[in-house]
């Protein structure tokens, strides 16, 4: 059978195209799935549409079935839900999440795919990338019931920590951001919210997810003696500058990085499948739409990607839907 799709490509930092592609027949313990729905993670994605991943880190920074290399050309993406056409009898029909790119069908091992939950829409299961991230920072922070705890930072994966922080008992959450629109998100996550300057100091640990130096800087400032800050933000090739004279280390303040590329040292019976899983059922939730904040078609990404990553359109989670029906022969 002659498969085809089509996939987002980066030609160079700030342009993308769509390519035609050939698909290759699958192999025994394959599924050939069909895209639904795709999400743009406006941090990480749109720094490498700029080109902004330092050479460093280029081998750290590969998605699972990128193609290409960076800067560019490249496909890069992770947050991918589709129907599997072809495959395992367990799978056929099923809807799943998948770390691919942005591209109509694909092949892939059936051990890439996890099913989505029917408890989950898949439209919101796109996020479940991001709430995996948020479930690893939660496991590297390890807080305890009647902490006082600020995330420092409202994008994607800020407003994912804040909404699974939302739900243990007896802490104080506030989601704390330089955007004042950032308030109606926390409100329908159920989370206070506070401009950096008003935000509650005393905090026995803070989730930093701004990416930015006057972010980090507030975040130490807002911790009690002997409070913890997880750096969760990534600057790409950007240098930070820290204040940590005066009375950082009077006050034994701790800086600790979590990264979803390997699994929190914190749990060590768990793996990569036990914490997208979870991350799956935790999108049950109907209050994380709040994070998915526009909408478009995968055609139109070429245009769309370089809004996203001005600025011009404010974005958390962008949805990019994918036209339904389409013949396996197209």
């Amino acid at each position: 059978m002659n498969r085809t799709g089509r996939a987002f490509w980066l030609n160079s930092p700030g342009q993308g195209e769509i390519r035609d592609v050939a698909l290759p027949d699958p192999a025994e313990g394959e599924v050939v799935v069909r895209s639904l729905y795709s999400g743009v993670s406006r941090g990480t994605e749109t720094l490498v549409f700029r080109g902004g991943v330092p050479e460093s880190q280029h081998a750290v920074m590969r998605a699972p079935f990128q193609e290409g290399d960076f800067p560019a050309p490249v496909k890069y993406g992770y947050l991918n839900v589709g129907l599997v056409e072809e495959g395992p009898a367990q799978l056929v029909g099923q809807t799943v999440f998948c770390l691919y790119p942005h591209q109509t069908r694909y092949v892939v091992p059936a051990s890439a795919v996890t099913v989505v939950p029917q408890s989950v829409p898949a439209e919101r299961a796109v996020l479940a990338g991001t709430v995996e991230t948020a479930v690893n920072a939660l496991w590297d922070a390890k807080p305890l019931i009647g902490d006082r705890i600020a995330v420092v930072g409202g994008g994607m994966v800020g407003c994912s920590v804040a909404a699974l922080l939302a739900r243990f008992p007896g802490v104080r959450v506030q989601l704390v951001d330089a955007d004042p629109a950032r308030a109606k998100t926390a409100g329908a996550l159920g989370v206070d919210f506070a401009l950096p300057q008003d935000a509650l100091g005393g905090c026995d640990l803070v989730v930093h997810a701004s990416a930015t130096e006057a972010g980090l800087t507030r975040s130490l400032e807002l911790l009690t003696a002997e409070g913890t800050v997880v750096e969760l933000s990534w600057y790409g090739d950007r240098q930070v500058s820290l204040p940590l004279g005066e009375a950082f280390h009077s006050r034994r303040l701790v800086i600790r990085s979590s990264q979803v590329g390997t699994v929190s040292p914190a749990r060590p019976n768990r793996d990569y499948a036990d914490r997208l899983a979870l991350a799956l059922d935790l999108l049950a939730d109907p209050a994380l739409d709040a994070l998915v904040t526009g909408e478009s078609a995968f055609e139109e990404l070429p245009e769309v990607m370089p809004r996203l990553a001005s600025g011009e359109i404010p974005a958390l989670c962008h949805r990019v839907t994918y036209a339904p029906g389409t013949s396996k022969s197209a």
